[in-house]
């Protein structure tokens, strides 16, 4: 799991909660199960509204592009097509072929497969770059689920506050609870408004990020192919792909963790 998710998540929970009780409220003030179910029960109707059944199922797979960990070590990969480099200019090509059908890694697998089968560079080129095409708008349509869960909150959460405030002042035989019915009338608000800035839209954000994240490792891996497809050295395979290369590494030409 990727703990800054996580941490970033408590973190605004323990901000907002302690700040409440700092302030001198309770924990009946601020848990009111009618509003949480005005507010997510209300969301949710509208996010599944608003997408297909093939799109919502989808949403899972966001959830774990956000919380879960980089796999990508660019570095080992860089490093790793430069070695298949130097392999195929001594026995060819099609020696590759046992390595391939075991890489790990699905992108880089079908691209070496390719030069393997013998396809045209250009092809090559076309192909990878419309699977890079394919997984940017794959990752936008994860994001916009979580987008769109951030945008219906803030309103739901108002609407439950209008229906507090429409069932106080429908009952205003004791004035004296007036007050104390408002402002739990308006934690339907609060419930809105914070789920949509601490979770659905960070989440959202995250995707994105891992998303751009992934198409800038693709785009070195593509360079990293068409270049043991081109039978180059490998000392220049690793400076085209240098430039790719996180922090000192890029410098250095290194292998190592990233960040």
């Amino acid at each position: 799991m990727d703990i800054t998710s996580l941490i970033g998540i408590l973190a605004g929970l323990a901000a907002l909660i302690g700040g409440f009780f700092w302030e001198g409220g309770g924990v009946s003030g601020i848990l009111q199960w009618n509003a949480a179910l005005i507010v997510f029960g209300g969301t949710a109707a509208a996010v599944l509204i608003s997408f297909p059944a093939r799109t919502l199922r989808s949403a899972w797979t966001g959830l774990k592009i956000a919380f879960g960990r980089s796999g990508a070590n660019l570095e080992e990969q860089a490093e790793e097509l430069a070695e298949m480099a130097a392999f195929s200019r001594r026995n060819g090509v099609l020696a590759l072929e046992p390595r391939v059908e075991q890489h790990p890694d699905p992108f880089t697998r079908e691209g070496l497969q390719l030069i393997v089968d013998g396809t045209d560079p250009g092809q090559v080129r076309q192909i990878l770059e419309l699977e890079m095409d394919a997984a940017e708008l794959k990752h936008e349509g994860y994001a916009k689920v979580f987008e769109a869960a951030g945008g219906y909150a803030p309103t739901m959460g108002i609407i439950g506050t209008v229906l507090g405030l429409i069932r106080v002042l429908g009952s205003l035989t004791d004035p004296s609870q007036l007050g104390p019915s408002i402002a739990v009338a308006f934690t339907a608000t609060l419930y809105g408004v914070a789920s949509a800035n601490l979770l659905f839209l960070p989440i959202a954000s995250k995707i994105k990020s891992r998303g751009q994240q992934r198409l800038q490792d693709m785009e070195m891996l593509l360079v990293g192919i068409l270049a043991v497809q081109n039978g180059d050295h490998p000392g220049l395979v690793r400076k085209k792909l240098a430039s790719f290369l996180p922090g000192e590494a890029a410098e250095t030409g290194s292998a190592g963790a990233r960040p």
